[in-house]
């Protein structure tokens, strides 16, 4: 039985009189408090050096825990071959009642041996000035027209504050990814696809289901396409967990209720963004709150594409397939005019386009299945009433499963899953 026909048998058994969503992952994350962030459980504790010389090496494949000072760069190593994309994430997680500015954040680089810079990126906290988790990545990309970063050897990851002076004296967790890509086997188009539905469908509709979201990328709630529902209180993040497969295009709008107290403004407070699966941000939108319904939604985005990566822009980020994050922050600021909450969230999350294949990779990707959709994520998944979907259901119509055979099949689906079922 295919992975789709068995997305479909989970959301029949859903559906059946007095069941209960049978999804396994759907429901563990669970709003913490408003300065919360849940680093991943394995993640290893590991020091950064004041000079590239003592620099502690990262594994591609593996999660860091560390933490940066108000001062200073700190570096970590990387060993690199010749043939893959390298990618370091670097998730810097402030205290709540540190007062930071706008262009606070973190800068992340990525350098030679010989110094020679190979990317540099900044995550900063935006016109709202509340403290969060604020992600940046850096890379090393294998680029045949390329003179510089493309040969093997040693590598240094670089994470600094953007701008010390103003930042808050504590220093601030940091929680670190590595990730390698594999060259494809042959080779295909070098530049990005220039003809792409860019309209802005209408938002779902329909009432929402609850679905707590988590509190970090590695609890991040999966979800699929469909309309969900949480409270967020001001300061706090949430994160969901979106599979997305090659050539889907995602849409998301997140609405925040109003308040019993309408009156009073905060900048920036309602803030949406999606990240790819190496958590480099593609897409952020930010408004204002008044105490009124207020709705954000990301701008239309290209589908993913291997050769996106050939593009400037936020299309360069869609890259690949594989889960995206879908991160959720309220203000802190919100609470100074509207009270702690919490406030009711309402999440609307579409997927376009046509699920298609991908580049053909040379080898396997360090962790190994990041840059595709796995058959559990497509089970657990809700499934969003598309054409996919309605087939899978003839299929089992045709299979002749009976509602009882087709209970108790998804019953031992979801069990099978649940127990090996990685931890996120």
């Amino acid at each position: 039985m295919t992975a789709a026909v068995l997305a479909a048998v989970l959301a029949t058994t859903a559906a059946l009189p007095g069941a209960t969503s049978l999804a396994p992952g759907l429901a563990a994350g669970s709003a913490g408090s408003a300065a919360g962030y849940d680093f991943a459980d394995d993640a290893v504790r590991i020091a950064g050096a004041r000079a590239t010389a003592g620099a502690e090496p990262l594994a591609a494949g593996a999660t860091y825990r560390s933490s940066l000072p108000r001062n200073g760069t700190l570096y970590y190593r990387l060993e690199l071959d010749a043939a893959s994309d390298a990618y370091v994430s670097v998730t810097a997680v402030p205290g709540a009642d540190g007062e930071v500015t706008a262009v606070d954040g973190i800068r992340v680089s990525v350098q030679d041996a010989e110094g020679g810079s190979c990317s540099v990126q900044s995550a900063t906290f935006g016109a709202a000035r509340s403290p969060r988790p604020v992600t940046a990545r850096g890379m090393r990309e294998i680029d045949p027209a390329a003179h510089r970063c493309q040969d093997p050897g040693t590598y240094y990851v670089g994470v600094e504050r953007t701008r010390p002076q103003d930042s808050p004296p504590d220093d601030w967790d940091l929680e670190l990814t590595v990730a390698t890509e594999p060259r494809p086997r042959e080779t295909g188009a070098t530049k990005a696809p220039e003809a792409w539905d860019s309209a802005s469908p209408e938002p779902l509709a329909g009432e929402p289901e609850r679905r707590p979201g988590g509190n970090g990328f590695a609890h991040a709630t999966l979800v699929g396409q469909g309309v969900w529902r949480d409270d967020i209180r001001p300061g706090e993040t949430l994160y969901y967990k979106v599979p997305v497969d090659w050539g889907r295009q995602v849409y998301a709008t997140a609405e925040l209720a109003g308040s019993a107290d309408a009156s009073g403004y905060a900048t920036g407070a309602l803030r949406l963004a999606l990240h790819n699966p190496v958590r480099g941000e593609v897409d952020d939108a930010a408004k204002g709150y008044t105490g009124r319904t207020t709705t954000v939604g990301l701008a239309p985005l290209p589908p993913v594409a291997y050769p996106n990566r050939y593009a400037t822009g936020q299309a360069g980020a869609l890259r690949f397939a594989g889960d995206y994050y879908v991160v959720v922050h309220l203000a802190a600021q919100v609470a100074d005019d509207f009270g702690q909450g919490p406030f009711a969230l309402t999440l609307r999350l579409r997927l376009g386009g046509s699920a298609g294949t991908g580049p053909g990779y040379a080898g396997e990707s360090r962790p190994k299945g990041l840059f595709e959709v796995s058959a559990q994520d497509r089970v657990a998944a809700p499934a969003g009433g598309g054409a996919d979907d309605r087939l899978a259901m003839k299929a089992v119509a045709v299979g002749g499963i009976g509602t009882g055979s087709l209970l108790l099949l998804g019953l031992a689906v979801w069990t099978a899953t649940a127990r090996r079922r990685p931890r996120p």
